[in-house]
């Protein structure tokens, strides 16, 4: 059966989600994945999650390396390991300037080495059930696990979309989950994720290549470029790096403009500046047998476990992506 994968965010209650999350099992989805933001505890509704089903993997997309601290990451992580019977997946990510400074108070210095100083104290933690670091990022005088995890190493994706963060997922992760991607993300993610594991002296066909998809899917194919047109609107907007994302893969133009109408507070005019050909080249938005068709354009460019992130919000947001996860689930169910 050909990998799929369902991510949700805010917009839904956790209830909601894991009313989703059992619906992706019973129509045979691989896994699903909750992220965080504002839209409620991660860790809190992936054990709901657990409880509520038995087979679909549950990952985090993402996990905040700056938000929460390595040690309670691992604790967290092991704690939803425990109610899955081992289904996890610990999904890691810098996050943005942009929210962790105003909206945590937390300085944001050295993404990249704090990423991977927290991989090595989450697994050394949870491999051994105590630990002591002392990096350039973090320091950890001595942290020391009170339970026995379930198990030992849990697998840790880590978030990237450009080289230098894709190396480093190829040097210590089991894989990486790409956001907002074209057809051409896939192969050259593929590229630099080899370059990381030959450093490290792995092989680069055993790190999985995922992707979030940002998913709208309706009978009419311009309702569902018009639903998805907010969200791209907000990442190219609001996220820094993201824009630089959606210039560099051809919308350099609409990219820089739909940032100077945010940064404005136009938001209504931000959205009204994403052309449909930015919507179709970086998501999936058409009728059910087009988003079908598409998610196998993404399977056959090199992303191995396409994810589909719908599009919620409003009074049927539950009820839409509930259409959106049987529109798109794997052939056969």
């Amino acid at each position: 059966m050909a990998r799929i994968g369902v991510a949700f965010a805010g917009g839904m209650s956790p209830p909601d989600i894991v009313d989703c999350v059992r619906l992706a099992e019973e129509l045979g989805y691989e896994s699903a994945w909750v992220a965080e933001g504002h839209g409620g505890d991660q860790f809190s509704i992936l054990t709901a999650c657990a409880l509520q089903t038995k087979r679909i993997l549950l990952g985090t997309s993402i996990s905040s390396i700056f938000v929460r601290s390595a040690p309670t990451l691992a604790m967290a992580a092991a704690c939803v390991d425990h109610f899955s019977s081992q289904r996890l997946i610990l999904g890691l990510g810098s996050s943005h300037k942009v929210q962790v400074e105003p909206e945590h108070g937390i300085p944001y210095s050295k993404p990249v080495q704090r990423l991977r100083e927290t991989v090595t104290v989450i697994r050394t933690l949870l491999r051994d059930g105590i630990v002591s670091h002392k990096g350039e990022a973090l320091t950890i005088d001595r942290f020391d696990l009170w339970f026995e995890p379930i198990r030992r190493e849990i697998p840790i994706y880590v978030s990237a979309v450009f080289p230098q963060m894709l190396e480093v997922c190829g040097e210590i992760a089991q894989g990486t989950i790409m956001v907002w991607s074209t057809t051409e993300a896939g192969r050259k993610a593929a590229e630099h994720i080899a370059i990381g594991a030959r450093r490290a002296d792995r092989r680069p066909e055993d790190i999985d290549i995922v992707s979030l998809l940002s998913c709208s899917v309706s009978s009419n194919r311009q309702e569902a470029i018009e639903r998805l047109r907010p969200a791209a609107a907000f990442y190219a907007g609001f996220f820094p790096r993201y824009n630089r994302l959606m210039a560099e893969s051809g919308f350099p133009t609409e990219a820089a403009a739909v940032r100077a109408a945010w940064q404005k507070g136009d938001q209504a005019g931000a959205a009204k500046l994403v052309p449909d050909a930015m919507v179709q080249a970086l998501g999936i938005a058409g009728t059910a047998a087009e988003a079908r068709e598409r998610i196998e354009a993404y399977r056959q460019s090199g992303i191995r476990l396409p994810i589909i992130f719908p599009v919620g919000g409003g009074p049927d947001g539950k009820q839409r992506v509930m259409e959106t996860i049987r529109a798109c689930a794997p052939e056969g169910k």
